[in-house]
């Protein structure tokens, strides 16, 4: 079959590998309809070490069961299925508390021996933990909306929940890409009354106002904070979602928010440190935020995509085919794309 490989930076194949076994009774080979190029793959993109081998790459998708294990009783051949980003047993003590993303006996797409998502097939480890059945559809925008639940839907949720978003409440999401976006329509969704949106790609921020924000400040730093202080009377909000990952964007939730207010963070952080010494203390502020456990939210948002409720989907501003994956990470990096879906 063919699937993507990352080399290293700038250096993402498309090539043929072996199609994906069975070899444990709890696998499924999933046949894949719909993935992704996600704003996290754009790190490796952008500064992975050269590498002989390459690894895999991709961990959102959702496809057409192939072949089940012996073991496998929640899906059968023919089946229509979402995966999270992570797959998991969703049995251990962590599932149970709704922490797949820290399953004792789960792991990564594209990781020891598990094909990653950028591909014509994946083998699916722990499939009755991992996969989520899903109503067969030959509609592209709702395919679209069930994809992002694999990872931007549920992770905007996510930083919503972490942040005790609620019925009233002023919110502030850093960053326009497709998880920025994703945390204003969740942040909508659980009531938000004011929900400000920092990001300056006009074509993004017209979809964030669609979503939900009801103000967009496309200033940065400083002049960011100032702006929206000035938009709640100088006290910030509740919640900030920040879902860039940058140290920057860190310190601008840290000054956007609300004296007993929370920062949610959801952007792959690339830093070390930040800022949440005395200042942070004083104010009563909550840090939080954390991979998502997509797995946990998925049967709670898929309601709400089915019927049409929320068009996470949208999104998506560019399909290609598998063959096209390469120009769809550089059209990625360029900010020439929001999200690109590949549909092989």
């Amino acid at each position: 079959m063919r699937a993507t490989v990352i080399y290293g930076a700038g250096d993402v194949r498309v090539e043929t590998v072996p199609d994906p076994k069975l070899v444990e009774p709890t696998d499924v080979v999933l046949r894949v309809v719909r993935s992704c190029i996600c704003g996290s793959d754009l790190w490796p993109y952008a500064d992975m070490k050269p590498s002989e081998r390459g690894r895999r790459i991709g961990h959102e998708f959702l496809g057409v069961v192939e072949e089940t294990g012996a073991e496998v009783t929640s899906v059968k051949k023919g089946d229509l299925a979402v995966a999270p980003f992570v797959w998991s047993d969703n049995t251990c003590e962590f599932c149970r508390e709704g922490l797949q993303t820290s399953c004792l006996h789960g792991g990564g797409w594209g990781a020891k021996g598990v094909d990653g998502g950028q591909g014509e097939a994946v083998r699916v480890p722990q499939a009755d933990g991992t996969l989520v059945k899903l109503p067969h559809t030959e509609d592209d925008d709702l395919l679209a909306s069930m994809l992002t639940l694999s990872d931007v839907f549920s992770t905007g949720h996510h930083a919503a929940v972490k942040a005790r978003v609620s019925q009233g409440q002023n919110v502030t999401v850093i960053g326009d890409g497709a998880v920025g976006l994703s945390a204003v329509l969740a942040a909508k969704r659980l009531g938000a009354d004011r929900i400000v949106l920092m990001g300056r790609h006009r074509a993004r921020t017209d979809l964030g106002r669609e979503f939900g924000a009801t103000d967009v400040v496309a200033e940065r730093g400083d002049e960011g904070i100032e702006r929206v202080r000035e938009l709640t009377n100088g006290r910030g909000t509740h919640a900030v979602l920040e879902c860039v990952g940058t140290k920057g964007a860190f310190e601008m939730g840290i000054g956007v928010v609300r004296a007993g207010g929370a920062v949610s963070r959801v952007g792959l952080p690339q830093y070390e440190d930040g800022p949440i010494g005395v200042g942070v203390f004083r104010r009563n502020i909550t840090v939080t935020g954390g991979v998502a456990p997509a797995r946990h939210y998925i049967p709670e948002l898929l309601p709400d995509v089915l019927d049409g409720k929320y068009q996470p989907g949208k999104v998506f501003d560019r399909t290609i085919d598998v063959e096209g994956v390469p120009d769809g990470y550089r059209a990625m990096a360029d900010r020439e794309a929001l999200k690109v879906l590949i549909k092989p």
